[in-house]
């Protein structure tokens, strides 16, 4: 028996695909997991057991750095939220929503809007780059900024989201033909209808992983993933340096009562797109108990 470090790359039907050094080692999890409620997910480190005489082992699964749970993916990097610059044009609140779930979560989130061939995406680029969110304009019928997206996945564990049309899959395309080849066959054949099971796997570019996540086009609606109130400023980055300067201390930041935050969106500091996209979200979360997330 052999004991081996690497990282699941997907799981199917009770089976687990684990890389170790370039090796894919077909694994079961031990009964351990499934006794104390831990499901093993693409993307956690594992040390597993390399059997002569029987199936290898998932032994050890290591602490999780981050979790997304539907579709289900662990320590993950770097979330790419992807839009287009037109045809159709960006939804803020969709983009807001996602760039503040991947915060609240420890995952870096960056921007990328497409299509910029047919119109500038300066103005987008500015709103999240004044939030301290990176962004990029991409043309994947010319290759512009594509490179940019490239060195940002390099050695890290990525995933990328967008609705239909927004050319995910063009850009994905860009980045490597191969890996949108396979997604593309994976979303096929699972489908993307609300209630699909959701298989995620890995997939290696530019030293790193992608992640593909059927679902991921509708993730921001998704119930399990709401942000309770509380926690909301601290999703808005750009917020955080003014949160506890406010003239009551039960300042919820969505009206102008002595509000540091929205005098800050007043003098041009927060953008005023990122504030009605936070106003929009609170609306939502004060209305949301902890108890009944835990329901879901």
């Amino acid at each position: 028996m052999t004991s081996l470090d690497g990282i699941i790359i997907k799981g199917i039907g009770g089976f687990y695909y684990v890389e170790v050094a370039g090796e894919i080692y077909e694994c079961k999890a031990r009964g351990v997991f499934r006794k104390s409620g831990i499901k093993p997910l693409a993307g956690d480190r594992v040390t597993i057991s390399i059997n002569d005489n029987a199936e290898n082992t998932i032994d050890t699964i290591r602490e999780r750095k981050t979790l997304l749970q539907r579709p289900p993916v662990a320590n993950v990097d770097k979330l790419f939220i992807v839009s287009s610059v037109c045809e159709p044009k960006p939804v803020l609140l969709i983009i807001d929503r996602l760039t503040a779930l991947a915060t609240v979560k420890g995952i870096e989130p960056i921007v990328v809007f497409t299509k910029n061939d047919l119109e500038s995406a300066d103005e987008y680029i500015e709103i999240y780059r004044r939030a301290g969110i990176k962004a990029y304009s991409v043309s994947c019928m010319s290759g512009d900024g594509v490179g940019e997206i490239k060195a940002e996945l390099k050695d890290h564990i990525s995933a990328f989201c967008g609705n239909s049309g927004v050319g995910k899959s063009s850009l994905l395309n860009a980045i490597d033909p191969e890996l949108a080849l396979k997604t593309g066959e994976i979303s096929d054949k699972l489908g993307r209808g609300r209630h699909t099971t959701r298989h995620s796997e890995l997939f290696k570019v530019e030293g790193g992983y992608v992640a593909d996540t059927p679902g991921f086009s509708s993730f921001e609606t998704d119930e399990t993933e709401l942000i309770l109130k509380d926690n909301l400023p601290y999703a808005f980055s750009e917020f955080e340096e003014y949160i506890g300067q406010c003239k009551f201390s039960t300042c919820l930041h969505t009206v102008d009562k002595g509000c540091r935050i929205i005098q800050a969106v007043e003098e041009g500091v927060i953008p005023k797109s990122r504030h009605e996209s936070y106003c929009s979200m609170m609306e939502q979360a004060k209305n949301i108990k902890e108890w009944e997330l835990k329901k879901k």
